[in-house]
């Protein structure tokens, strides 16, 4: 997974008067967990551009004096009005420790049933997995390239060796659905009455384990 770098200064006050004048100065109070005690240190706001506003996601290298620290972004506080980020949580990386991330789903290739008139449903755009620092990738391909009308990718069909998903195998990542203008073929009209029957079993499981 690519990183991006933080430089930063730790600091030895964590008041509210010294908090204040770190923000009026153009920098953002932070804390790193997972160490032996929690580290406290500042850095300039410009530098958290790249790592909060982008839909991809990185690991951090925190420089402190000298000292390097590998970590994620763990919770981040933004001003309620401006924006502005108030607050940063970042949790430090070991490389025999393993970690929860969420990460990016990225669709490789063009589906057959889209390109007949179906409709493409994505609806996790991210899914939460568990693997070593040196294992976290930066994205999770799905490829669509099969996907008929009516097909659709879940967990179990995205998992490998070096990572595990934390949602249910029969998760749902992406499926191609029925739309009026489709132009269905032998395949797609199987898989449209397959997928209808999964639709209706998933709906019906749902409603059991909401009661």
């Amino acid at each position: 997974m690519q990183s991006i770098t933080i430089k930063g200064s730790q600091r030895e006050s964590v008041g509210k008067v010294s908090t204040k004048a770190l923000r009026n100065a153009g920098k953002v109070p932070c804390v790193l967990y997972g160490g032996d005690k929690p580290l406290h240190f500042s850095a300039d706001e410009i530098s958290f551009k790249k790592l909060v506003y982008t839909a991809n996601v990185y690991t951090a290298t925190i420089e402190l004096e000298g000292t390097t620290y590998n970590a994620i972004l763990q919770d981040i506080q933004f001003h309620p009005v401006t924006d502005k980020i108030l607050h940063v949580d970042f949790y430090q990386l070991f490389d025999d420790k393993l970690v929860t991330m969420n990460i990016p789903v990225r669709l490789i290739g063009t589906s057959p049933g889209v390109i007949n008139g179906g409709s493409l449903s994505f609806p996790m755009r991210k899914l939460s997995i568990r693997a070593f620092p040196a294992d976290l990738p930066d994205f999770i391909n799905a490829d669509i390239s099969k996907l008929r009308i009516g097909h659709k990718l879940v967990v179990s069909e995205l998992t490998n060796d070096k990572l595990h998903i934390l949602h249910p195998e029969n998760t749902v990542v992406v499926q191609v659905r029925t739309a009026r203008a489709a132009i269905l073929d032998d395949d797609d009209e199987e898989a449209g009455e397959e997928g209808e029957e999964g639709t209706a079993s998933e709906s019906t499981e749902e409603g059991a384990a909401t009661e």
